[in-house]
């Protein structure tokens, strides 16, 4: 199992890094009051990281320091 997860992680990774450097045209992106141009390629690698730590924050969520009491 553990080898399936690799193998589809670098799968993922060689599609996803396709993707982005065939994505290379400047494009304008509005946050909120600012207007950026940069290239789609940079906006797509920023979104993937932002949904990397979404993800790991999701996955490990933070543990109290509180123990449970014994029965």
């Amino acid at each position: 199992m553990n080898r399936l997860k690799i193998i589809v992680a670098v799968v993922l990774a060689v599609v996803l890094l396709v993707i982005i450097a065939q994505n290379t045209d400047s494009v304008e992106t509005q946050l909120l009051f600012v207007t950026l141009t940069l290239p789609r390629a940079v906006l797509l690698l920023l979104c993937m990281l932002i949904g990397f730590v979404v993800g790991l924050l999701t996955a490990f969520p933070k543990r109290s320091g509180r123990k449970k009491p014994a029965d």
